[in-house]
């Protein structure tokens, strides 16, 4: 049965834009939008809410201002119907119009079903005049982006959407009063939000609630904007004419980002974010690190100082790749000189270093609608997707949760599979939700795929096994694609991503078994393994992978690359007996097989925090066969809090982190 909440939601979000069209005033949403209760699964997640459930609740759950008239613009002729839960914003909206249709979107619970993707037509948006002086700055666009939101512009280059002003996200403020007394939650939780194709002059100022705190978290330095995030929320070709800062005002906690293909002019100070990756992107100054900070093909990266002293007991933490061995940037909707749409798909690249914005034909195809087929969760399921898949139509999926009965089935080369929004996928009969072929050069981006019960073998298949079809010039590719297991509500899988075709490239993936939201326990949210490789010839660029039972990554196949890793093992094992590998203390989160004869990784973070006052070890966060062709560089085990710990970083080799905070590092192994 198909759950009413979401497409009440929608239609609520889009009453707000068809009233700002008309240029009438908009107060609050409709009652209609608010929560409503479920139980076990998709159509059954618990009412019951969790302290960081409640602690989200209380950043957003704020009453609607009155929203301002607004007049816009007709779409062109040729734009398809992408239904409610997407914005097209133009030159016609005024700041405070745009920035109060951005208001009516950000403000989603942490695991609420709703999506939402608003784009910007090529234009200029807000006044520069206040850019030395923030806190007179008027007329500029001026927003935070919240859960489920994406914003992207149309521009076939990131200058052709000029934004004077600020789209930025803030920590959750624990402490009114005294925040730099709150690092937690910060913005551990600030995922599953993104931002790409766009030009921002860093105008930043405080909004809503957060500007009448005595100590606002949205105030930044002139030139600077926030985007003090966790997982799942990446930045993609985009171009900040200023500098940059990814963790929160007061020091608060951010725990893992993901910049690509964008250049940042100024300063990018990360402070108190544990972990970041960049790749491919070009950058003024880089400031700070605490963990694990990895860059590839990055100009102006720092130098590699990970392991190095650095005085005063400070070890260096950051890995420069100078070019990434294998890359594809994402596909991207864009308006054409014609004035329609279209998708452009970049080619892919070795050893390449830097941006590259360019949409000529040397450097992608330029794909037109009629070669999609655009699905929306209101009136498709998966016969229907099914049946265009079939058809030889390319695939749009606008922003919602999709109930599937059926994994959507990818046969044909060269496809390409573009969420927009956060579009989810979720399983209703113990099926996965995605099965791509053995085929070549299949292109999936911004999807999230959901578990449910009853429980699923593997959720997302790349290749059958066996697959034998594959181009290393054309990699199959999934980009931004993010799972869950739990968290919205009940949901069990074995498998999350299995990979079984050769060449094969992983750029962003974030893979977790929820630790906090609905349906979470060690018998309720049961996940093995976030990801299986078997092809050979695998590159993984920023694989997060997150609480599974068992090992978290499992390396079958030969020749893979891993250009940087984070991890942190399960926090609820019920004791060392439910957690045993074997006669093994616990599951190594990143396992390479023992017949694997040639291996790559870089940059790896594997953390604990058992929190069940029991004493569970871990005997390495990493385990692979001690053999010249199995090489690894820059990895970390790190105890975060509770009770027990990880014994070696990598096999036998690296200091314990047990018991008490600690952070031991290997440089290089064997």
């Amino acid at each position: 049965m198909r759950t009413l909440r979401t497409t009440l939601r929608g239609a609520a979000v889009a009453a707000v834009a068809a009233s700002l069209a008309a240029g009438a005033a908009v107060t609050a949403l409709p009652a209609s939008a608010a929560p409503t209760a479920m139980n076990e699964g998709r159509t059954m997640a618990k009412a019951a809410t969790t302290q960081a459930d409640q602690d989200t609740a209380s950043k957003t759950d704020k009453p609607k201002t009155k929203k301002p008239k607004v007049k816009k613009s007709k779409k062109a002729a040729a734009d398809p119907d992408f239904g409610a839960n997407v914005t097209f914003i133009d030159q016609t909206w005024s700041t405070d119009q745009i920035n109060a249709l951005l208001d009516s979107v950000n403000d989603e619970e942490e695991m609420s079903q709703d999506r939402h993707q608003v784009f910007f037509e090529p234009g200029t948006y807000g006044s520069a005049a206040g850019q030395d002086d923030p806190a007179t700055a008027t007329g500029i666009v001026n927003q935070t982006v919240g859960y489920y939101e994406s914003i992207s512009g149309l521009g076939a280059q990131p200058g052709d959407v000029q934004i004077n002003g600020a789209l930025h996200v803030e920590p959750i403020v624990g402490c009114p009063e005294r925040p730099w007394e709150c690092a937690a939650p910060g913005s551990l939780n600030n995922f599953w939000r993104s931002m790409s194709n766009m030009a921002i002059n860093p105008i930043q100022r405080p909004v809503g609630d957060d500007a009448a705190l005595p100590f606002p978290a949205g105030v930044t330095d002139p030139h600077q904007m926030r985007w003090a995030v966790s997982q799942a929320a990446p930045m993609r070709r985009m171009d900040i004419q200023g500098s940059l800062t990814v963790f929160g005002r007061y020091g608060e906690f951010a725990s893992g980002g993901y910049l690509a293909n964008s250049r940042v002019a100024g300063t990018i100070a990360t402070g108190s974010q544990q972990q970041w990756f960049t790749r491919n992107s070009q950058v003024g100054t880089w400031d700070g690190g605490v963990w694990n900070m990895v860059f590839s093909g990055v100009q102006g990266a720092p130098a590699t100082d990970f392991g190095q002293d650095l005085g005063n007991g400070a070890k260096g933490v950051k890995t420069t790749v100078d070019n990434t061995p294998l890359s594809r940037e994402a596909p991207f909707l864009y308006r054409s000189d014609n004035g329609e749409l279209a998708v452009f798909v970049p080619n892919a690249k070795t050893g390449s270093s830097g941006t590259d914005w360019s949409t000529s034909a040397g450097s992608g195809t330029s794909i037109g609608m009629s070669d999609f087929y655009v699905a929306r969760e209101d009136v498709d399921d998966a016969a229907s997707i099914n049946a265009a898949l079939a058809d030889g139509k390319n695939l749009i999926l606008t922003p919602g949760v999709y109930e599937l009965d059926a994994a959507l089935r990818v046969d044909r080369a060269d496809t390409v599979v573009l969420g927009l929004g956060y579009a989810s996928l979720t399983p209703t009969a113990g099926n996965g939700v995605l099965e791509i072929g053995d085929v070549a050069g299949v292109k999936i981006a911004g999807i999230t795929a959901d578990a449910n019960v009853p429980e699923s073998a593997t959720l997302i298949q790349v290749g059958p096994e066996g697959a034998s079809v594959s181009d290393p010039a054309n990699p199959t590719t999934l980009t931004d694609v993010f799972v869950r297991v739990g968290g919205p509500w009940e949901g069990k899988a074995v498998t999350s991503i299995e990979v079984n075709s050769n060449n094969t490239l992983l750029d962003h993936i974030w893979a977790w078994r929820a630790d906090h939201g609905h349906g979470v326990s060690w018998d309720g949210n049961t996940g093995a393994h976030g990801v299986i490789v078997n092809g050979d010839d695998v590159t993984a660029t920023g694989l997060f992978v997150e609480h599974y039972q068992e090992q978290q990554t499992i390396w079958n196949g030969e020749r893979g690359r891993t250009v940087f890793y984070q991890s942190e093992i399960p926090y609820d094992p019920p004791s060392q007996a439910a957690f045993m590998d074997g006669d093994r203390l616990g599951y190594a989160s990143y396992r390479v097989a023992d017949h694997v004869t040639s291996h790559e990784a870089t940059g790896l973070g594997v953390y604990s925090f058992f929190n069940q006052g029991q004493d569970i070890r871990v005997e390495s966060g990493i385990q692979a066969p001690r053999t010249a062709g199995v090489t690894f560089r820059s990895m970390t085990s790190v105890f975060l809090n509770g009770s027990g710990g990880i014994n070696h970083v990598i096999n036998d080799t690296g200091a314990p982190a047990v018991g008490s905070f600690a952070s031991p590092q290997v440089i290089a192994y064997p």
